[in-house]
C-alpha cells in the first residue's frame, strides 16, 4: 500500500473514525484490518457486496478474481455495477476494482480476470490472510477448500438463492472443512436459475461473511460465530447449527493424512453449465494469450460480421440466437444453450 501524508493520515483517521469508537475493534483492531489481505473468488452478488463492505472499512489489500462480464441482469443485486458496464460487457473484476478504487484510494486492489484453478490460486495467495467464498459452484468451493487446508488459510464460505443464505467460517485445523460439511449437513442443490434470488438474501449472507472476515482480521477470532447458519428470509427462519462433530479424521481435504484431491487437474471439468445463465463455459486445458484483435480478423475471415471487441473480451453473435465470448486467457462462454455437448461443437468449429 502506498504511503501517505501527514494530511492523509489525518484523513484516514477520520474516515475511520465511528469504527474505532466500536470498543471491540478500537484502533488496534483497526491497524490490524488495514495490514491485512483478503481474497475475494467472484465478483458476483456475493463477491461484489462483500468487496465494497471490506474496502470502506479499510483492509489494507482486497484481491478480486471472476471470470465473468456485467450483464444487464446483473444490476438487480449486484451493486458495484452500473448500466454502462452491462452496456459495454466488461469484466466484473474490472468494472469492481474501478469502482472500489473510487470508494477508497488508499486500499490496494487487485482485479484478475480468470477461471480460478488450482493454479491461480497457488499464485493468487501468497501473503493472503483470508479467503472469501463468493462463488457459484461446489468444484471452485471444493478446490479453495483444499488450497486453504493446505496453506492453512482461513476462508468463508457462503451461498444464496431465492430468499434462502447459508454460511459457516473455515478455520484450518480447528473448524470441520467444506469436504465434512458435505457428509453431513444439506448444502442444498438449488440455482438461481431454478429459484430465482431476491437482493435481501444477498445482504444477509453478506453481512454474517463480512462481520466474521472483520473479526478474524482484526485479531478478534475469539468472537467468530463458531456454527453453520442458515436462513429463509421469506419464511422468516433461521437456523445456526455447531458442527465441531462433524470434523473427520478420515478426511482426504483436513485430516491427519489429507490428500488434497480438488487440488488435482483431473478433478477438475473443462466444461460446465453457468449458474443462473443459459450459458456453457468452456475452458481451454492449458491458459493462453490472445491477441483478440488478431482473433476477430481471423473470425471475421471465417464470414463473422457480427463482432464486438473491447480490451478484455471479444463477443460474436451466432445463428439461432447463440452468442459466443472469447476471452484473453481463451476461455468461451457460449450463451443461449446449457447443453455442453452443442457448445462444446460451436467452440471446436471457430477454435479447433
Amino acid at each position: 500500500m502506498r504511503n501517505t501524508t501527514d494530511h492523509e493520515s489525518t484523513d484516514v483517521h477520520r474516515r475511520y473514525s465511528r469504527q474505532e469508537r466500536f470498543a471491540p475493534l478500537g484502533t488496534g483492531g483497526q491497524e490490524q484490518l488495514q495490514r491485512s489481505s483478503v481474497l475475494i473468488i467472484g465478483a458476483g452478488a456475493l463477491g461484489s457486496s462483500s468487496a465494497e463492505t471490506l474496502v470502506r472499512a479499510g483492509v489494507g489489500q482486497v484481491t478480486i478474481v471472476d471470470r465473468d462480464y456485467v450483464e444487464w441482469s446483473n444490476l438487480q443485486r449486484q451493486q458495484l455495477f452500473t448500466e454502462e458496464d452491462a452496456a459495454g460487457r466488461v469484466p466484473k473484476a474490472i468494472a469492481a476494482q474501478k469502482r472500489l478504487q473510487q470508494i477508497n484510494s488508499t486500499v490496494r486492489i487487485d482485479a484478475h480476470i480468470a477461471d480460478v484453478t488450482a493454479d491461480e490460486l497457488e499464485e493468487l495467495i501468497d501473503g493472503v490472510d483470508l479467503i472469501m467464498d463468493a462463488t457459484d459452484n461446489f468444484e471452485t468451493r471444493l478446490l479453495i477448500n483444499d488450497m486453504a487446508q493446505k496453506h492453512n488459510i482461513p476462508w468463508i464460505y457462503g451461498g444464496c438463492v431465492g430468499s434462502y443464505g447459508i454460511t459457516f467460517t473455515i478455520i484450518p485445523g480447528v473448524t470441520p472443512c467444506l469436504q465434512c460439511l458435505m457428509e453431513t449437513a444439506p448444502l442444498g442443490g438449488d440455482t438461481c436459475d431454478t429459484s430465482g434470488i431476491i437482493p435481501p438474501a444477498v445482504q444477509m449472507v453478506v453481512a454474517h461473511q463480512t462481520t466474521e472476515a472483520i473479526k478474524l482480521l482484526s485479531g478478534n477470532s475469539e468472537q467468530l460465530r463458531g456454527t453453520l447458519l442458515s436462513f429463509d428470509l421469506w419464511r422468516n427462519e433461521q437456523v445456526s447449527i455447531k458442527m465441531n462433530s462433524a470434523r473427520r479424521s478420515s478426511c482426504p481435504s483436513c485430516g491427519q493424512e489429507p490428500t488434497y484431491p480438488h487440488l488435482n487437474r483431473d478433478a477438475q471439468s473443462k466444461s460446465e453449465v453457468l449458474c443462473g445463465r443459459d450459458t456453457v463455459q468452456i475452458r481451454p486445458a492449458q491458459r493462453q494469450a490472445l491477441d483478440l484483435q488478431h482473433t476477430a480478423n481471423r473470425l471475421k475471415g471465417l464470414g463473422q460480421d457480427d463482432i464486438t471487441i473491447n480490451p478484455f473480451l471479444l463477443s460474436m453473435t451466432l445463428e439461432q440466437g447463440r452468442r459466443m465470448v472469447v476471452f484473453q486467457d481463451g476461455r468461451v462462454m457460449v450463451h443461449g444453450t446449457k447443453d455442453v455437448a452443442e457448445a462444446r461443437t460451436l467452440y471446436h468449429r471457430y477454435f479447433g
